[in-house]
């Protein structure tokens, strides 16, 4: 690994590289993780690869008997039985609770991996945009749920999954659930993730102190569940203008890496793709990270406001 002032980290990995890979020769045995949306596409293979390193993994997954097949297909691959699933829905802060609530001892890495995209316009009971709710907010109340978790442990890790559509939507302060304007999928489900790289930088600030860092990460395109609201002819577009779908193994890559490697040890509030910093992204670049992703007033606006949107819902 490389890091300095005048540029940002790089690691002995790459776009092609595999979660397998990426973990070989890290022993997680004795360590706890929980892996949000486990149970399907490159959540099923972060969970594998921590599995295979003889981590206990936890897939906390809306659909549990999905989540039992994939802790039993995990098991047999592994030979790690310690593969556990736990029901939560991001989209309802009493299922975040619940989870939270019923969770005892540490807790040494947490991936949010779980997320919607380019949902129609649908709105929790709250009257919150669902892919925010569900993408940021459930995200965020599960992490803040388990702090005393992550603090109890031995150097907390957090990965949060963001997406190069964060470049598209900076976050609305002033109409986060899009009231005021058509609705637009594309720039909520921007917003969202957006929200996904502000809460890693302003976590890491306010938990460091606690051992705690958070990171970010593109994991790349990779044909799952969460394309399924994309049209046959936008997948064929993305397709025709050079854009490289990843294998579920190799889009948990980068998850995996911010998630175990020794060589991030103390490192937060960043945001990964194709296993390596991301750089400022430039007008006319396919990736990169936006300026207004890492900008630390928006970071402490956005978890101000997080926990005024939970404290109101609490109140309701």
């Amino acid at each position: 690994m490389t890091t300095d002032h005048n540029g940002p980290i790089t690691t002995p990995f790459n776009a092609g590289s595999t979660a397998a890979e990426v973990i070989a020769g890290i022993d997680l045995t004795g360590r706890r993780t929980v892996v949000t949306g486990g149970s399907s596409g490159i959540g099923v293979e972060t969970a594998r690869a921590l599995a295979g390193a003889g981590a206990e993994v936890t897939l906390a997954v809306r659909d549990t008997g999905a989540g039992e097949r994939t802790a039993e297909d995990i098991g047999a691959t592994t030979g790690n039985e310690r593969v556990l699933v736990a029901p939560i829905d991001l989209a309802d802060l009493r299922s975040v609770a619940a989870f939270t609530d019923a969770w005892e001892g540490p807790l040494d890495i947490l991936i949010n991996n779980a997320g919607v995209m380019y949902t129609p316009e649908l709105r929790t009971p709250e009257g919150w945009e669902l892919q925010f709710a569900t993408n940021h907010l459930g995200h965020f109340a599960l992490a803040t749920g388990l702090h005393p978790a992550l603090a109890a442990a031995d150097r907390a890790r957090i990965v949060a999954l963001s997406s190069v559509g964060h470049l598209r939507q900076a976050v609305d302060f002033d109409d986060i659930d899009q009231r005021r304007r058509p609705f637009d999928t594309r720039l909520a489900y921007g917003q969202s993730k957006t929200a996904n790289v502000l809460f890693a930088v302003e976590a890491t600030r306010r938990w460091a102190g606690d051992g705690i860092t958070a990171n970010a990460v593109h994991p790349g395109a990779v044909l799952s569940n969460l394309t399924r609201h994309m049209s046959q002819d936008e997948l064929d577009k993305a397709i025709a203008s050079g854009y490289t779908f990843k294998t579920p193994e190799q889009g948990a890559a980068t998850s995996v890496l911010l998630a175990t490697w020794p060589g991030l040890e103390g490192i937060g509030g960043r945001y990964f793709e194709d296993c390596q910093e991301a750089r400022l992204h430039r007008e006319g670049d396919t990736g990169g990270v936006a300026a207004h992703a890492l900008d630390p007033v928006a970071a402490e606006r956005l978890w101000q406001v997080s926990l005024d949107m939970l404290a109101s819902a609490a109140r309701a």
